[in-house]
């Protein structure tokens, strides 16, 4: 079971859409997934067709200790399955700090789980805070989906710098699995700088797959569906069809379709 954190503490990089619709696309390559639901906005429950208010128990029980992970996920019609999450979550911060092991909550819950994904991916919050703490030392590496612009750049040195003290702290196996450029605009001058500026410093940990502007995947979450149930010929959906296909290709696995 590959865990695999989706994280950048920069908000509207495209995390929540690079979560579900890679879910998606994993499930429709015959892998086991689950996707969690680590923002307290929950729009990667939403996103799946699952109504916020009705999803109980959430990740939040399940991060105090009053429900197991079995009892907490459902599953979607799209294949996979998901740990859901609501605006309790929120409060979750501030309980998590009294208690014992606070940063390992998630970590001992996935390895109930150990044989029955192949991946877990985790939709982590924009911030830096005891939430994205849990999915660090849960996860084996990370997956940054960021924009190709200028503040970006700045932002990512953080990022690496906050994985580097996870790193040394909390969890020694914790590995940049990928950088995924988002909202591609292949028209701009500048994306194409910063693309070839991400490329030139971090090398093969720059996914290949772009994942373009595209209308169709701006709209499937408001029909509560990924790209993929949207619209399987949009630019969007082929693209992280494509990004899972890479992913399952870094890790010797076959990407055969079901």
């Amino acid at each position: 079971m590959r865990i695999l954190a989706i994280t950048n503490q920069k908000g509207g990089v495209g995390k929540t859409t690079s979560a579900v619709n890679l879910s998606a696309a994993l499930a429709h390559l015959k892998q086991r997934v689950l996707l969690i639901d680590l923002d307290p906005q929950g729009n990667a429950t939403t996103g799946c067709g699952i109504v916020k208010s009705d999803a109980l128990p959430t990740v939040y029980q399940l991060l105090l200790g009053d429900t197991t992970l079995a009892n907490a996920i459902q599953k979607t019609e799209f294949g996979f399955d998901i740990l859901p999450a609501n605006r309790e979550l929120a409060g979750a911060e501030i309980e998590l700090i009294e208690l014992d092991g606070r940063e390992q909550k998630l970590k001992e819950a996935l390895a109930t789980v150990v044989d029955r994904y192949d991946y877990v991916l985790i939709d982590c919050p924009p911030a830096l805070n005891m939430l994205t703490v849990n999915a660090l030392v849960a996860s084996k590496s990370v997956m940054i989906p960021m924009q190709c612009e200028y503040y970006a750049l700045e932002g990512l040195s953080d990022l690496v710098e906050t994985l580097r003290k996870v790193r040394e702290n909390l969890n020694p196996e914790l590995e940049i699995e990928g950088l995924l450029r988002t909202m591609y605009n292949a028209q701009s001058t500048l994306t194409q700088q910063v693309s070839d500026e991400l490329t030139s410093h971090f090398g093969n940990k720059v996914y290949s797959t772009i994942i373009p502007r595209n209308v169709r995947l701006a709209e499937a979450p408001s029909h509560g569906k990924p790209a993929m149930a949207y619209d399987a010929s949009s630019k969007g959906a082929q693209a992280y069809g494509a990004l899972a296909e890479e992913l399952l290709g870094r890790h010797g696995k076959s990407t055969a379709k079901k």
